[in-house]
């Protein structure tokens, strides 16, 4: 059994991670795991899709083979995952969402309304689509929020930084990986909900945030656990995170809504999604409960699952007040949030090797 090359496990675990945690869930249920309360994706190979569960059992991996057969290249990844989780949705009885229905073999998606019934437009270059996505399916009609999720296939991806998170989630990282991993996010969101708190009363804004989402007195008491009283003096930005903070920071400044939902996307809906696993790992293998990966803690929302679909729905009313050339400005800005987020990852490996040497 072949992997693919570790940018390419990256950015495919990423994006599933990401955009995609209840298709994880529903892909763990569907093929051995029925109870699983929780599913990451942590491998590709060229036979099947590996996946971490969670079930009242313990931890689990699966690894589930792709339906065509085996794989070489990474467009076919896309298709083959789309399969999957089609063939979930059948085993369990769910009806697939629009965008992955099928007519005549092919994936039906453009043209055609998500279930809030609102629809962004996005014209993109050929030669800017991502790796698996036709010029076609760019220029065609589609819910914003959809556009979002499919602009952002290619583009969580570097060895390094998949290193860094796969040694996280496979209970390898130490607890310093950990805790300078909070410390990162700290500063992130330091720079989040300073730009989320000057929109408050913007009306284009106001449906994506709310005070339950707020992280920062939950990152304040975690590392207050983690590395005590005196925290504040003792951990501090890698370059990478000191740069997207200032762009965060900048975007705001500029009162560029759109940039500044951009980031909040990014940021909030993957600690929304693949941060449950990451608790959930860094509880087991260090002994913490709600001290120490309060962070991850999003109950006050209610339902995550109805949350994220208030999400996209606000996603896709943006959408459909923004012009094609800033919908193409927005999503140049969640690619860089992206991008950011990859190389934070990558000077946290930096760091860890340097210690180490």
């Amino acid at each position: 059994m072949t992997s693919f090359s570790a940018d390419v496990i990256a950015g495919v675990t990423g994006h599933m991670n990401g955009d995609h945690a209840e298709d994880n869930l529903l892909i763990a249920r569907a093929f051995g795991h029925p109870e699983a309360t929780a599913s990451r994706m942590i491998d590709v190979t060229t036979e099947s899709g590996v996946w971490l569960i969670a079930d009242p059992s313990g931890e689990h991996e699966l690894a589930v083979r792709w339906p065509t057969g085996p794989i070489a290249e990474r467009p076919e990844i896309r298709r083959e995952v789309v399969a999957l989780y089609r063939a979930a949705c059948e085993e369990l009885g769910i009806e697939p969402r629009e965008e992955h229905a099928t007519q005549g073999g092919a994936e039906v998606g453009a043209g055609h309304h998500d279930n809030h019934g609102r629809r962004g437009r996005h014209a993109h270059h050929a030669g800017e689509a991502s790796e698996g996505e036709s010029a076609d399916a760019l220029e065609s009609d589609k819910p914003f929020s959809v556009v979002v999720r499919e602009s952002s296939w290619s583009d969580h991806s570097d060895s390094e930084g998949a290193s860094f998170m796969e040694e996280i989630m496979r209970g390898r990282g130490t607890m310093q990986d950990y805790i300078d991993l909070v410390a990162q996010h700290y500063f992130m969101y330091e720079a989040l909900e300073e730009a989320a708190a000057r929109f408050a009363d913007d009306p284009r804004f106001a449906s994506f945030h709310s005070d339950a989402l707020l992280r920062m007195p939950a990152l304040e008491a975690d590392l207050a656990h983690l590395v005590g009283d005196d925290w504040r003096d003792r951990v501090e930005a890698v370059p990478a995170t000191a740069a997207y903070a200032a762009r965060i920071r900048e975007v705001a400044e500029e009162g560029w809504v759109a940039g500044v939902v951009a980031h909040h996307y990014t940021r909030y809906l993957g600690d929304l999604s693949g941060g449950q696993m990451i608790a959930r790992r860094v509880a087991k293998q260090h002994g913490l409960e709600r001290d120490g990966i309060a962070f991850y803690d999003f109950s006050e929302l209610g339902s995550l699952t109805e949350f994220k679909n208030g999400y996209r729905a606000a996603l896709d009313a943006l959408g459909t007040g923004l012009d094609d050339a800033e919908q193409a400005r927005m999503l140049d800005e969640v690619r860089a949030a992206y991008g950011f987020n990859t190389a934070v990852f990558v000077d946290l490996g930096k760091q860890k090797a340097a210690a180490s040497a």
